[in-house]
């Protein structure tokens, strides 16, 4: 087994919608090696969107073992290993053989709107939202369990004698990492998850952060088919002997969004930060009280250290991010990659009266639509290429106005800057438009990979190698600000037309 206090790095899997990375990190928080492998997205029919959890395995097997070869690392090297997930995608398998018995159902799909509708029953959506702080839709992991249960012949049944494992992908990595059902003698399976991917199932009581049997036998997910729950920073088992980190502790696992909170450094109450990948995820700590939303945000854990309270967060979760980039490029092919985007947009100087409402899996917050489907209004002759790469970034920047609005009215703290991270940050056109859109300052930090990071330091806090939450913000350094530079006017202007380009996406799907 590895010694961590002699060890030199920290890895973290980063577990991610498109792909899947393991990064290696040194002690002052840079990435000192990384790979990452994509993965299928499988799409049945409309608005349903699986993943292949073999496929996902496989993968992050292979950017384990390329990351550490290609910095000549061995296990002995690396402290601890952290995981980090794509969060609501659930997976149900075999206990005996490890084979899922269906593919994994994916955080954006929408298939369980019927079974969430008959939930909700007359007390609507909001019905479990103070016991879970959670609304009642398509998006959290627990009814998805219960469809595969419902649609896999035998399942139930099968689930009942305690044949098989469910969880989020958490927890179908990290039993496979710990032994899963082909280890050797000396490794122990573990089927754990955390309280921030827990909290995201509509299973879970926010306040007890304990599965409620009485949720687990409304939606249909036999209480023995769930994984045991831990805090974020906690002991989660050892990898595997036969596996390339063998003898390594887990000791840090949080959801993606949860993950970027921690590598931002938002540590203390108040603090918020904007992921800009898939979709994106805005989240504010609010401290070791809960705060239930009156205004459509969600209420989770934000990250819990083992014999520590919890810490919470309001979050609001849009589902087209970075994802309506990659639709303008592989859908529409009307760029060549992903960053001509930003010189395009730039090129057109406004949007041309074009806005894009991208509700393509229904409207997530704060608005939770699912009759909602995509719309672009304002065509006219005059209209390119280059007014639909600027409406694709300025409705990203207006989704994420609508949730800080919502954010604010929750909390009653105005922001006055919003620390960013994903993929999309890169793009410097973008983050200047949320700023005039917000009329706040942007931070982006100077390793926007926050969410790899965010599992790093979590797994290395957990054994020392970082000593203090302290020492990890004082790592949080920023790259860049954005001031905001657009007329106060012209700012409400667009918001106006957008909000009426919304109201026009509504009542589509019946």
């Amino acid at each position: 087994m590895t010694d961590p206090q002699h060890a030199k790095y920290i890895a973290a899997i980063d577990q991610g919608t498109t792909s899947t990375r393991c990064v290696i990190v040194d002690r002052d928080g840079q990435v000192r090696s990384s790979a990452q492998f994509e993965h299928r997205q499988i799409m049945p029919q409309q608005g349903w969107v699986e993943h292949d959890p073999l496929e996902i395995w496989n993968n992050t097997r292979r950017a384990m073992s390329v990351a550490l070869a290609d910095v000549d690392l061995a296990a002995a090297d690396i402290a601890a290993v952290g995981v980090t997930n794509q969060r609501e995608t659930a997976v149900v398998w075999e206990k005996d053989t490890g084979k899922p018995i269906h593919n994994a159902i994916v955080w954006q799909d929408t298939r369980t709107t019927r079974l969430c509708e008959r939930l909700a029953g007359e007390e609507g959506f909001r019905r479990w939202q103070e016991r879970t702080g959670l609304l009642i839709n398509s998006y959290p992991a627990g009814p998805k369990i219960a469809w595969i249960l419902g649609h896999v012949e035998g399942a139930r049944a099968r689930a009942e004698r305690g044949e098989l494992l469910a969880g989020t992908i958490d927890t179908w990595l990290i039993w496979n990492m710990t032994g899963g059902a082909e280890g050797d003698r000396g490794d122990v399976a573990r089927h754990v998850t955390d309280v921030t991917n827990a909290s995201r199932t509509l299973l879970m009581d926010l306040q007890t952060l304990t599965w409620d049997e009485e949720l687990c036998e409304a939606v249909g997910v036999p209480r023995q088919l769930l994984p045991e729950i831990r805090a974020s920073v906690d002991e989660f088992g050892v990898v595997r002997q036969r596996g390339t980190l063998a003898g390594v502790p887990i000791r840090g696992v949080l959801g993606d969004q949860q993950a970027a909170m921690f590598g931002q450094g938002c540590f203390t109450e108040g603090t918020a930060k904007n992921t800009y990948g898939t979709g994106l995820f805005l989240l504010l700590n609010t401290g070791e009280q809960v705060r239930i939303s009156g205004h459509g945000l969600l209420s989770t854990v934000c990250y819990q250290v083992a014999g520590e309270k919890p810490v919470y967060a309001l979050e609001g979760s849009v589902a087209m991010g970075g994802s309506l980039v990659q639709w303008l490029r592989d859908s529409l092919q009307l760029i060549p990659n992903a960053p001509a985007i930003e010189n395009l947009a730039r090129e057109a100087g406004d949007n041309g009266g074009v806005y894009i409402v991208p509700a393509f899996s229904g409207l997530f917050a704060p608005r939770w639509r699912s009759d909602a489907r995509g719309v672009i209004v304002g065509l006219t002759r005059f209209a390119d290429r280059r007014h639909l790469c600027r409406a694709v970034l300025e409705a990203t920047a207006f989704q994420t106005r609508e949730v800080v609005e919502a954010m604010v009215a929750d909390s009653g703290v105005e922001l006055q800057a919003l620390k960013v991270d994903g993929g999309m940050v890169s793009n410097e056109l973008a983050m200047q438009i949320q700023a005039d859109v917000l009329g706040a300052e942007i931070a982006r930090p100077d390793n926007i990979e926050t969410t790899a990071l965010g599992a790093a330091f979590a797994a290395g806090y957990g054994v020392g190698y970082w000593s203090s939450l302290a020492e990890l913000a004082a790592q949080c350094e920023v790259d860049k600000r954005w001031q905001p530079e657009m007329d106060r006017a012209e700012r409400e202007r667009l918001y106006a037309e957008w909000n009426r380009a919304v109201e026009r996406s509504y009542d589509w799907e019946r």
